[in-house]
């Protein structure tokens, strides 16, 4: 299995994505296990870092192994996993963090980054649409402006720029991140237990709104999404017809 889980210590998980022929590129069966690797961490864990193996965060998801919206779905319960984790969850992010990439590293509470790590949603490239809650996670942790120029232009952030938009915590090695985990477990674990659930109180609850929905499903249904994943494989620039 690509998925690997390392205890530096009886309170520190590290948890790691080993999948470096897909510069770590999870399908439905990674997402089932990283989310186990989550929600099964022991009662003694105070810290948690997820990492990619070998040079490169995530680079989103196998979009060969996406048949269609429960992907986001079940993507959606991971991403829920690590923000209601009991102890704080730590994103080491080097190399490429795209698309789903992205969408852990932000479900994390905390991000750690290189200065030439790649940041970006580029699901209008390929007719995928995330789940509205990653779109507010987003624009909480980087702005509308920022969240904007993702979502809607596919651009991307350097580590550098994630850095200095307050995106990312630390600007080091994702080994560092393991570092500051270790750190963080030292501290009173009730305290930052409490602090993480009044933070997230302050999330606002995500809006059932139809048009939304609609949207949604009318994106992961389309012609767009087909012709998106077809040259994706085929490396040819799709042609989109609004379908």
């Amino acid at each position: 299995m690509a998925i690997h889980i390392e205890r530096r210590t009886d309170d520190v998980r590290v948890v790691i994505i080993d999948r470096p022929e897909r510069r770590n590129a999870i399908d439905a069966e990674h997402v089932h296990a990283l989310r186990d690797a989550v929600t099964g961490a022991p009662d003694t864990t105070r810290a948690l870092v997820l990492r990619g193996a070998r040079g490169h965060f995530c680079a989103g998801a196998d979009i060969s192994g996406i048949e269609g919206p429960e992907f986001a779905v079940l993507l959606r319960s991971l991403l829920h996993a690590l923000r209601d984790a009991p102890f704080p969850c730590i994103a080491g992010v080097d190399g490429v963090a795209l698309g789903a990439g992205t969408q852990l590293a932000v479900a994390c509470d905390l991000r750690t980054t290189t200065e030439d790590a790649m940041y970006g949603i580029p699901a209008a490239k390929l007719g995928l649409v995330v789940d509205l809650w990653t779109v507010q996670r987003l624009v909480a942790l980087a702005g509308q402006g920022v969240a904007r120029s993702m979502l809607l232009a596919a651009d991307t952030l350097t580590g550098a720029e994630a850095h200095r938009l307050g995106l990312a915590q630390r600007l080091c090695e994702p080994g560092q991140a393991v570092s500051w985990a270790t750190d963080i477990a030292e501290k009173a674990p009730l305290t930052i237990r409490a602090h993480k659930l009044m933070l997230n109180a302050l999330d606002a609850p995500v809006p059932a709104d139809a048009e939304v929905s609609e949207a949604f499903d009318r994106a992961w249904r389309s012609d767009d999404l087909v012709e998106g994943r077809t040259a994706f494989a085929e490396r040819r620039s799709p042609v989109f017809r609004g379908l």
